[in-house]
């Protein structure tokens, strides 16, 4: 909305001072580059950097039009600009956006054709655009961190709504839907955490308070552990079989068959209303009181934390009974943190005890001193990522000019720019190779609705120029969600303003995609030959990375629960997450649909499913050791850094296999960590349906990297009986 905003802004002013057409089409490219370029949360930097974006382009245009006449010259002016852009990304979002600003405003300059005699009026034009990028920057669509945050909490609640409701639907389902019901909610679980990797993407920004930075943190971790192990508790007690984690997170794992529970009965008609219930309680608005009915539904919702006030069942529904506790303990807590009313007049004796739990629990947090991380060290020279990418858009934007020019003296530019834009936010030449794709073939579409539209609203101006205001923000809307997509819009956009600047004709379009599908080749030819980061290394980078963060929060969270010392656990899974979440982009080359290596995209499928099952088994961990001194019914227990040492060792050694082929490293088979603690030893007691919650989490883990072993090609040794 702020693109368009700008944009129409523009155009209105240009309108009104009667600008030629050639001007309202530089006006509107300008002041969108203005508004999208600006990444910055706080409103001062983002102002000095639109003034500093502003004299960047008013130096890129007078170089592109000063240099319009002197061919040579002025490509290897466009090759050494396009270097500095990219290369500027290693100074921050500033340096991205001035990067960005003076190739685009370059672009610009070749599209509508400057000359130095037309400078004077594309001075005006940019001012212009500039002034209105900053207006509904700062007055009308107004954004602030804290704005942001607080419909990133509201988003959050939402999801958590939308996967209870998806977990209700996978309880009524039958075994002919039951693989719709499960991808659903999969989806629906994928979404909240990723709304929750943005929730603390802002939080360091958009809260003034440090201290209620890190309560909302952990309250919406453990909002997202609840949820996330309630659809499991869900999966098992609907099936004769117990279910593996591994199905909530790869589609096409098997899924446990039979039915455990009827359709209808007393147990099931029970879960289902309280299922019911545990929605209303997480979409009642924040700043609502609750009501004595509601605090009457809440107190028995909580009430399931109790053994005495579990209803008679099967064991696998009990544990459902007792998750719904959890998780409306979790809603509790998140409720609480986000300001809502203490309506504690009702309280039970179990939603008092939730609500000291909590209380002591921000106390905590409060009295808590924050670890200082070291950040890692980047790497220097031509292994630094900004100057390796650099080095590869300028080779393969020369390659695209030559290329281009044989193809098209005039709009040569258009493989240029496609060769841009594939090495944007791009890591390997995998990458690059997908982006170009569905870039050529997002192009492709657009180019039909290009030849349908042009032949619609070819001789209206206005009405030309409000379907390019339309797809413009359908270009944005889309762009995280599909970038063909985006790409046709994109396509869709440029072939009405071909047809405003009479420029269009079918031979125009067919250009369009002849320059296309060059710039994407010569952007794969850089990329595989200028300093290369093949698809296999750099996924194998990232895979070191995450199986890192995994051994940091297992080990620090099983060193808690054994008696050590507290440690930051939330910010070290955060970690783990987002190191899984950048190994999950890089292997979308080898899952995309066009990859012709079928059993390779299986494995790398299968490997991401496992390390996101021991995240969320390391999420849950690290989660339970943060309640370890504040909750009565937790107990530490030393034996478990027994349990954890051969899990370390497993992961070492598939970290060595990965990094070195040729190590000698295999992985090792043994009883499973729950018989280490189970009744029977001497001197080995249990502590309840925690600890027995930790040891399953151990487990499964366990069992993760165990099953990492074999589609990676790491030896396992069995120990000899």
């Amino acid at each position: 909305m702020r693109t368009v905003g700008a944009i129409a802004l523009t155009l209105a002013v240009l309108g009104v001072l009667r600008a030629p057409l050639t001007h309202l089409v530089a006006g509107a490219i300008a002041s969108m580059v203005a508004t999208f370029a600006i990444r910055e949360k706080q409103r001062g930097k983002q102002a000095v950097t639109l003034v500093l974006g502003l004299a960047t382009a008013l130096a890129s245009v007078s170089l592109g039009a000063l240099l319009s006449s002197h061919v040579v010259l002025g490509d290897l002016f466009f090759v050494a600009l396009i270097f500095c852009a990219v290369y500027g990304r290693r100074f921050g979002d500033r340096g991205t956006a001035l990067g960005l600003i003076g190739f685009q405003i370059y672009f610009l300059s070749l599209f509508v054709g400057a000359t130095p005699s037309a400078l004077p009026g594309l001075y005006g034009v940019l001012v212009i655009a500039f002034a209105s990028s900053a207006f509904v920057r700062f007055v009308v669509v107004h954004e602030t961190p804290a704005g942001i945050l607080e419909r990133l909490r509201e988003a959050f609640r939402v999801r958590l709504a939308q996967l209870v409701s998806a977990q209700l639907t996978l309880l009524d389902t039958g075994p002919g839907d039951m693989d719709r019901a499960l991808q659903e909610v999969r989806e629906n679980t994928l979404r909240l955490h990723d709304t929750a990797m943005m929730i603390q993407g802002g939080l360091e920004e958009g809260s003034s308070d440090e201290t209620v930075a890190r309560l909302v943190q952990r309250r919406i971790a453990d909002a997202e552990v609840a949820a996330e192990r309630l659809g499991l508790l869900l999966l098992n007690a609907r099936s004769a079989e117990r279910a593996d984690t591994l199905t909530l997170h790869l589609p096409g794992a098997p899924v446990p068959q039979g039915r455990l529970l009827p359709v209808r009965d007393d147990v099931t008609d029970t879960m289902r209303r309280d299922l019911g219930a545990l929605r209303m309680l997480v979409l009642r608005p924040v700043g609502e009181g609750g009501g004595t009915a509601l605090s009457h539904v809440r107190n028995r919702l909580l009430g399931y934390r109790d053994e005495e006030n579990l209803p008679p069942a099967p064991a696998a529904a009990q544990d459902v009974f007792r998750g719904i506790g959890e998780a409306a303990r979790a809603v509790l807590g998140l409720r609480t943190a986000l300001g809502a009313p203490q309506d504690d007049a009702d309280d039970t004796p179990a939603a008092a005890r939730s609500r000291e739990e909590l209380d002591a629990e921000d106390a905590a947090i409060e009295g808590a001193e924050e670890n200082e991380r070291a950040q890692q060290e980047q790497p220097g020279g031509l292994r630094r990522p900004t100057t390796r990418a650099a080095l590869q858009v300028a080779v393969g934007s020369a390659l695209a000019i030559v290329g281009g020019e044989f193809l098209s003296a005039q709009r040569w530019y258009w493989a240029v720019l496609t060769c841009w834009i594939v090495f944007l936010n791009t890591s390997s030449t995998g990458e690059i190779v997908v982006k170009g794709y569905r870039r050529l073939v997002g192009t492709v579409l657009g180019v039909v609705a290009g030849i349908v539209l042009a032949g619609l609203v070819g001789h209206h101006t206005w009405t030309a120029l409000g379907l390019v205001l339309v797809f413009v923000f359908l270009m944005f809307y889309t762009a995280p969600v599909s970038y063909t997509v985006m790409s046709f819009f994109v396509t869709a956009a440029l072939g009405l303003l071909y047809t405003l600047l009479h420029a269009y004709s079918m031979s125009v379009l067919v250009l369009r995609v002849e320059e296309t599908a060059l710039g994407a080749a010569c952007g794969v030819i850089a990329a595989a030959l200028v300093l290369p980061v093949h698809t296999d290394r750099r996924t194998n980078e990232l895979l070191v990375t995450v199986l890192e963060r995994l051994t940091d929060v297992t080990e620090a969270a099983v060193e808690q629960l054994s008696g050590g010392s507290a440690t930051d656990l939330l910010d070290r899974a955060r970690e783990l997450d987002r190191a899984l979440g950048d190994l999950r982009s890089a292997t979308q080359p080898l899952t995309h649909p066009i990859t012709p290596l079928r059993a390779r995209r299986n494995t790398a499928e299968y490997v991401v499913a496992l390390l996101e099952t021991g995240a969320y088994h390391a999420r849950s961990l690290a989660a339970t050791a943060e309640l370890l001194p504040t909750h009565p019914s937790i107990a530490a227990e030393p034996r478990l850094r027994e349990a954890c040492r051969r899990m370390s060792r497993n992961i070492g050694a598939i970290t060595a296999h990965v990094t070195d082929e040729r190590a000698a490293a295999e992985v090792e088979s043994a009883p499973s960590i729950a018989s280490l603690l189970e009744p029977g030893t001497a001197g080995t007691p249990r502590y309840g349906r925690v600890t027995d919650r930790v040891l399953r989490h151990l487990q499964r883990l366990d069992e993760a990297v165990l099953g990492l072993a074999r589609p990676l090609g790491v030896p396992v040794a069995t120990p000899e009986r």
